[in-house]
């Protein structure tokens, strides 16, 4: 794209993405099971899980969802094929016509995938709030992740969110999967600053052993810890573990709620900073407590009763 970069990052997405659910789309079963999942997001996959002969089914298992299950409440990412391989053109055309609310691009290594993507759904006239989501699976993706990020602040771009590829990343490493993630958290702390630095959201990889319900929760926890604003999923049993780690602790609420009623009082509109129990809070920790209140409120919007219970983790 020719565009110039804008002056000031794009603000991030009020959208909620704490639970990340990946589908084959070729699973009509699992299709049909979403609309009762509390999940944040779906991401309906015609890549890794769709094998080469199936392909053209899972298109139309797509067309055939999008016409009968619009999945209010919930967003809808459809993950393509690379463009370089026989079925990504297909893909986006179908991406096009199905107007998801993004497309997830598998391997991004620079800025020129995401660019090439968001100028061929511009050609095919595909909708403005239509997104790009890039997975960050190689080791050229992580280390452009900065480059491809700034790809977002480009007028008209549709760069919204990254998300990581741990598998891949390892296969290509020869990292192996550890409890604690020890050799891999300096790549994941590289996207989430990358996307923070140009007001985009990441989200966290996948947890293969989707039976190990504690090492799962110690890995959302962690997650959460890092600035990743959700995970990426492959069963309904991890939902509710992810949507109670990515989303406000209840002390957090609290505190958030002080911050803002501190700025309210009479003559702290001009203040920077303002005493709270003996803490200097400046400005800056207001937008973040504002941030914060905002995404409780679309939890209890989205689940009624869900923020009356906010995990009470630090």
């Amino acid at each position: 794209m020719s565009q110039s970069a804008s002056q000031n990052p794009p603000s991030r997405t009020a959208r909620l993405r704490r639970s990340v659910l990946s589908v084959p789309a070729i699973n009509r079963r699992a299709l049909d099971k979403l609309s009762s999942l509390d999940c944040d997001a779906v991401i309906f996959d015609l890549e890794d899980s769709v094998s080469p002969e199936k392909k053209a089914e899972a298109r139309e298992n797509l067309r055939a969802f999008f016409a009968a299950s619009p999945l209010p409440g919930k967003e809808r990412i459809i993950r393509i094929n690379a463009l370089s391989s026989n079925f990504g053109a297909e893909d986006l055309a179908l991406v096009a016509e199905l107007e998801p609310d993004a497309v997830l691009l598998p391997k991004v290594d620079e800025p020129q995938d995401v660019t090439d993507v968001s100028d061929r759904l511009t050609e095919a006239d595909a909708p403005e709030d239509l997104r790009i989501w890039a997975m960050i699976e190689t080791p050229r993706g992580v280390l452009n992740a900065a480059a491809i990020a700034e790809a977002g602040r480009t007028a008209g771009s549709r760069l919204d969110c990254f998300v990581v590829g741990l598998n891949d990343l390892r296969k290509e490493t020869g990292v192996l999967p550890q409890p604690g993630r020890t050799y891999v958290v300096p790549w994941l702390m590289q996207v989430v600053l990358a996307v923070s630095a140009y007001g985009l959201e990441a989200i966290d990889s996948v947890f293969n052993d989707f039976k190990d319900a504690e090492a799962f929760t110690a890995e959302c926890s962690q997650g959460g810890a890092m600035g990743f604003a959700g995970k990426m999923l492959i069963h309904p049993s991890q939902i509710e573990a992810a949507n109670r780690h990515f989303g406000p602790a209840e002390a957090a609420i609290a505190e958030a709620e002080a911050i803002i009623s501190a700025f309210a009082e009479p003559g702290a509109g001009t203040l920077n900073v303002v005493n709270l129990g003996g803490r200097m809070v400046e400005r800056l920790h207001l937008v973040q407590a504002e941030r914060l209140i905002h995404k409780a409120r679309l939890i209890e919007q989205r689940s009624p009763g869900a923020a009356a219970a906010p995990r009470t983790e630090a």
